[in-house]
């Protein structure tokens, strides 16, 4: 199940003034935009590409309702023909993309529109907020896995997200990038991802004894009874799960988990783990969470805590350490005719471009080619079509498909890029087609700077 579309004025105001301007000299012709990330944030070797499915039921739906163009009306800022041409607007253009859970490096396009001026114009500011945000969480989802590959992973992160839809994404995102399930309900039922829970520490803290709270919960849910065990006192409530369990053993019940929230995570599990053994409970497993990330999680793993699974919440969701990517939506194309920006660090590749990925004979990644999309090259094409005139090409992958395709692309990540705690370079290799076609398109600016004549080759942004 897709997310509900939100209106088409969830934009910024100068899409619409450009598209007025746009509308009163006629401009509307077939226009190139590509969203790529310009450089990795720090501690950062690579990122992970998320939200297209998003960006596409988007495409899909793009209409102006009646309200919308009543509510621009009432602005005072548009003129009457250009409202009423807002009616009948729909997206009729193509989307290459990477396939979500794509590995990518700076300056590689991971969705290319194409389209009329207009309407690849007006999509950008919800293009970028989607693939921003799902490829930020999702990238960070990727360095936790990456830091605990083979151990539970689980979404908490719904309580601290910034907003409905952030918690809802992030759910989403994580699962993608390889977590085991999410604590959010309507993320897990959406987009069918498994859904994992505990206990908090209010429902100890309203009983009169911490016993009777671990055993009521139990009962209660005896197919799924972790119990949280750090209300007040960790080791102490350890053996009152000991107690509880030879109770509950009676009625045919079994304590599946604990959980440990706070404190030294490490020292606390190993003392439970030893409480748990000599009580005859080694099948009970110790799950742990509090501001937990990559980094944390490494520590504790190469430190040999005997914990059994994660709850992943705040760091993973606000990407912590990288909220943001320096990340554009670019036109590159317009009319035929390649465009390039040429702002001081913010220069950009002009033309429809490609990306070629090369692997060893291991199946390790080694280097990519970027160049444009006329220049045929070996390797794997990253960028293929997704949208043609507004239709998708074929189904979208489930989540579950592309969970697994981003599993393949962090397996065959070279080691130094792997690595979480120093950088690790990528060669990412411009092709010389690309580098001439930039040489080209330069050379015009020059020669439309010295006649004056600078009609359309400014960018659009």
């Amino acid at each position: 199940m897709s997310e509900p579309l939100p209106s088409l004025l969830l934009t910024d105001l100068y899409e619409l003034t450009m598209l007025q301007a746009y509308f009163d000299c006629g401009m509307n012709r077939t226009a190139t935009f590509e969203f790529f990330v310009r450089k990795l944030p720090q501690q950062r070797n690579f990122l992970v590409a998320a939200g297209l499915a998003q960006v596409l039921d988007y495409l899909a739906g793009l209409q102006f309702t009646t309200d919308d163009i009543r509510l621009l009306r009432e602005m005072g800022r548009f003129k009457h023909d250009f409202l009423e041409s807002l009616a009948g607007l729909r997206f009729k253009g193509d989307v290459y993309a990477m396939p979500e859970g794509s590995v990518f490096f700076p300056d590689e396009p991971i969705s290319r529109i194409t389209a009329p001026l207009r309407e690849a114009q007006l999509v950008e500011s919800r293009v970028m907020n989607l693939l921003h945000y799902e490829t930020v969480v999702a990238s960070k989802a990727a360095r936790v896995v990456l830091a605990a590959p083979d151990e539970l992973l689980v979404d908490f992160g719904l309580r601290r997200a910034h907003g409905a839809e952030a918690g809802m994404l992030s759910a989403r995102a994580s699962y993608l990038a390889g977590f085991s399930g999410t604590a959010a309900v309507l993320a897990g039922t959406r987009f069918d991802i498994p859904l994992f829970g505990t206990m908090a520490h209010s429902y100890v803290q309203a009983h009169a004894d911490e016993a009777d709270a671990l055993e009521h919960f139990a009962r209660s849910q005896p197919e799924n009874a972790t119990l949280l065990i750090d209300t007040y006192d960790t080791e102490a409530a350890a053996h009152e799960v000991v107690k509880v369990a030879r109770r509950l053993q009676q009625d045919g019940i079994a304590i599946k988990a604990v959980r440990i929230d706070s404190g030294d995570l490490a020292e606390h599990a190993r003392r439970v783990r030893a409480i748990l053994d000599a009580g005859g409970l080694p099948h009970v497993t110790i799950f742990a969470s509090g501001n937990l990330d990559e980094f944390r999680l490494l520590e504790l793993l190469t430190s040999g805590a005997p914990i059994d699974g994660f709850g992943v919440g705040t760091r993973m969701n606000t990407s912590s350490g990288a909220p943001y990517l320096d990340c554009a939506y670019k036109l590159t194309e317009y009319d035929g005719q390649p465009r390039r920006k040429r702002s001081e660090g913010k220069a950009t590749w002009p033309g429809r471009k490609q990306v070629y990925r090369h692997y060893d004979a291991g199946g390790t990644m080694t280097y990519d080619q970027l160049t444009v999309e006329d220049d045929p090259r070996s390797g794997v094409a990253l960028l293929q079509p997704v949208m043609l005139a507004g239709k998708r090409t074929t189904p979208s992958p489930t989540l579950a498909e592309s969970r697994a395709y981003a599993r393949g692309q962090l397996d065959a990540l070279p080691g130094p890029v792997r690595n979480l705690t120093s950088s690790g370079s990528y060669a990412v290799v411009v092709c010389e087609p690309l580098k001439a076609l930039a040489s080209i398109v330069d050379a015009g600016l020059h020669s439309c700077r010295g006649t004056g004549d600078a009609t359309d080759e400014h960018d659009v942004r």
